[in-house]
């Protein structure tokens, strides 16, 4: 009787198996995962932005000319949010709602920045929609990004809806929200999907309870507003808290709140 041996595939049959194998998961992939496959070097390098990181600086083209991201904050706070795309419904009356609000954003001072996924010239014709919908003059920077490069380095890309991709294949911006202090870092960020707009009121209570925190060494508790009471930190003891604030309330020995006003 004959004997069968099984033998190790050659280095050849090895190579083009693997080949073959990567071509098909390719070829049925959606234009999101290709991306993914094709892109491993780039996802590596991908920064992985945390709380307290250094916002990633970059050159770019705006509706107000070019500028270096860190030079252009200054000595100033700074929210970068990004938009899926030029015309689309939910981002005009976002940036609508933001060149209402942007003197209150000036009295803190605070530089707003837009990017969404297209080039100067439509982000030109597009304020000019915005401003006539919204009754109003949009005076802050957008940034063109047409090719997601700063989207991509902010990871402002969606790996849920594989359909938020343009003609080639490339996953448009979702609606990110990176409130960043005159230290370059990042303090506060918030992520939408593109089919939910965002609340500017939240943007701004957040930069009012960060500004409060950095400069009367307080926390803030649920949904507060500026007026309303502040928390003592846990490694504050009370004694100390009442030399530093005056009246302290103690609730429990790890939750007191006192007030520092507006």
């Amino acid at each position: 009787m004959a004997s069968f041996i099984l033998r190790p595939a050659s280095r050849l049959t090895s190579n083009v198996l693997s080949q073959t194998c990567r071509t098909q998961v390719t070829r049925y992939a959606s234009p999101f995962l290709r991306r993914s496959f094709v892109t491993p070097a780039i996802e590596s390098e991908q920064p992985r932005l945390r709380l307290g990181s250094i916002a990633p600086n970059f050159k770019a083209q705006t509706t107000q000319g070019e500028i270096d991201f860190h030079s252009w904050i200054g000595d100033k706070w700074a929210i970068l949010f990004s938009h899926p795309a030029d015309f689309t419904p939910v981002c005009t009356t976002e940036l609508g709602a933001f060149a209402k609000l942007k003197p209150e954003f000036d009295k803190r001072g605070v530089k707003l920045i837009g990017l969404s996924a297209n080039d100067l010239t439509s982000h030109d014709k597009w304020i000019s929609d915005i401003n006539d919908i919204s009754n109003t003059s949009l005076s802050f920077p957008i940034i063109a990004d047409p090719e997601r490069k700063i989207a991509w380095q902010y990871d402002m890309v969606d790996a849920q809806d594989t359909t938020n991709i343009d003609q080639k294949g490339i996953a448009f911006t979702i609606r990110s929200v990176f409130v960043i202090d005159p230290a370059k870092k990042v303090r506060l960020t918030m992520m939408y999907p593109a089919s939910c707009g965002r609340n500017t009121s939240e943007v701004l209570r957040v930069v009012d309870s960060l500004q409060t925190g950095d400069g009367k060494g307080v926390t803030t508790p649920i949904d507060w507003t500026p007026g309303e009471d502040v928390i003592v930190p846990p490694t504050v003891k009370t004694e100390d808290a009442r030399k530093k604030f005056g009246d302290v309330r103690e609730v429990r020995p790890y939750l007191r709140f006192t007030n520092v006003g507006k």
